[in-house]
């Protein structure tokens, strides 16, 4: 019933701002164009079709803002008016009272802003979906963002999520395609993550894990600078770290002004990507233009600042090898080895044929290398290799559709900063060389170092295991005794279940003669 009266609202949310007028207004059937004079009766949008749309996914709560956000990057799928419009999603939702997030840190944190915090900011520099920042001092002189969540969120996501689900399980019975796509699985993990925000202790270890792995340490310290996390103001809603100076990466002409190289900057975004996923498998998972900056300090002028570490991807090692050979296969045209790769998977039944497949995922590909990212599109590529695995029943890893999104937020990204980027081409040289030092001599003694402390452990144990093992008593004739005990049991059962069976039928047929007299 809550997800009836939830449906009512989105559909008249959707008649209130004239939605229905811009979806039909793309179609050219006559029935479209019947339908929308009928729904335009009595009523002429005055707002902007942009405005409109920003305004009632806002209206709708969370999970359609984050869709709102995912679709701005999308600027090849949808008009430019549109897409400046959900833009200001990404930081710009309408913040909750500044006194309903004073109230939230005092629960959280046992006192009020002003005996926190030597300074403390009331209005909100950024407000997003799940949460509003502040800036603030702390009593020892740093400078800090305090990230405090919208409330009731927890509510407001369950009741969208209820929805979702229903959706998935009706999905999942519409037939083998529904089941192929696991859309219950896929909706679980979407669940996990957006739970996972809303926790802000989680998002505070995700920022700590991130960090660590671009500290001056690793050797990446020149790719991306990631806040330290203040953890003695942080609790479940409420979020303290570093304050960071930077500019939005989607405001191009500032970034130009400030003398960062706008195509060096779009190459070190895909380097920064294809790192976390396979160099660490623990990526950046909401990479749209509002949670990242670009230093425009002098000493770490052009670096990337990450913010927003409420989705975070994580790979298996199975998976990130599996990618790696695909990613690598598809630079050098080697369409058989994915198609190879598809079924040694498992992701594909076994009987299908190499190379109807590989002919299939040759006609997918093949137009779109050699040209810069300006003239392709890899939702258009995603699109067509989707369809392409509904002809041979590709199953859908849930695990992987947050690097679906990641991948097209990266693009979305790069188009907006270098229109000319060649995607592939920046990609090949860094999988080469990560597969490499995975596959090469390097990765064997990597792989020995990590295991070594194990067999230390292990390794002087082994003489005395194997001495125990050859001294104890051979047990093979009363193994062998006891199968042949079990053997001529199991047979005279059977005797006895057959001869059973004959008196019965017997039985049976004897009742039956009898009766027919």
């Amino acid at each position: 019933m809550l997800s009836f009266f939830r449906v009512l609202r989105i559909l008249c949310v959707a008649y209130r701002y004239g939605l229905d007028d811009l979806a039909l207004s793309s179609l050219n059937h006559p029935l479209a164009k019947g339908l929308r004079w009928l729904l335009r009766l009595g009523r002429r949008p005055k707002a902007p079709r942009g405005l409109r749309l920003r305004r009632a996914l806002e209206s709708l709560g969370p999970i359609f803002v984050k869709f709102g956000q995912v679709l701005s990057t999308r600027r090849d799928l949808i008009p430019a008016d549109i897409a400046d419009e959900l833009a200001l999603l990404q930081d710009r939702v309408a913040p909750f009272p500044s006194a309903e997030a004073a109230a939230c840190i005092e629960a959280a944190l046992g006192a009020p802003p002003s005996k926190l915090f030597a300074q403390f900011e009331v209005d909100p520099v950024a407000s997003a979906s799940i949460a509003q920042v502040h800036f603030a001092v702390l009593h020892d002189g740093r400078e800090v963002a305090v990230k405090v969540l919208r409330p009731g969120m927890r509510q407001a996501i369950e009741r969208d999520l209820s929805l979702l689900h229903i959706v998935a399980r009706i999905v999942e019975r519409t037939g083998a395609d529904g089941r192929r796509l696991k859309p219950r699985e896929v909706v679980a993990e979407f669940d996990n993550y957006l739970h996972d925000e809303l926790d802000l202790v989680r998002e505070a270890s995700n920022c700590s894990q991130l960090r660590r792995n671009f500290d001056a340490a690793s050797g990446r310290g020149d790719l991306l600078i990631v806040p330290e996390v203040i953890w003695e103001y942080t609790a479940a809603t409420v979020f303290t770290m570093q304050r960071m100076y930077g500019i939005p990466v989607g405001q191009i002409d500032r970034l130009r002004a400030a003398g960062i190289d706008i195509p060096t900057l779009a190459r070190s975004g895909v380097d920064i990507f294809f790192t976390q996923v396979f160099s660490d498998g623990f990526f950046h998972a909401d990479m749209h233009p509002g949670n990242i900056y670009v230093s425009d300090r002098p000493e770490t002028l052009g670096r990337y600042i990450a913010l927003d570490f409420g989705i975070v991807g994580s790979l298996s090692e199975f998976d990130k090898n599996y990618l790696a050979q695909n990613f690598l296969a598809f630079f050098h045209r080697d369409y058989r080895r994915v198609a190879q790769l598809h079924i040694e998977s498992g992701w594909v039944p076994a009987d299908t044929r190499e190379e109807e497949l590989e002919g299939a995922v040759r006609a997918v590909c093949e137009p779109y290398f050699d040209r810069p990212l300006s003239e392709i599109s890899l939702g258009q590529v995603l699109l067509r290799l989707f369809q392409t695995s509904r002809r041979f029943n590709v199953e859908i890893q849930p695990q992987l559709v947050l690097l679906q999104k990641t991948l097209l937020n990266v693009e979305g990204l790069g188009r907006q900063l270098d229109p000319n980027l060649d995607l592939w081409k920046t990609a090949k040289p860094y999988l080469e060389n990560w597969m490499r030092r995975r596959m090469g001599f390097d990765g064997f003694r990597q792989s020995l170092t990590k295991e070594a402390a194990q067999w230390s452990q292990t390794l002087p144990a082994l003489p005395r295991l194997m001495y125990e093992q050859l001294s104890r008593p051979d047990t093979a004739p009363q193994l062998l005794s006891e199968m042949t005990r079990l053997r001529h049991a199991q047979e005279q059962g059977n005797r006895l279940l057959i001869a059973l069976t004959a008196v019965l039928a017997v039985a049976v047929g004897v009742a039956l003669w009898a009766l027919t007299r």
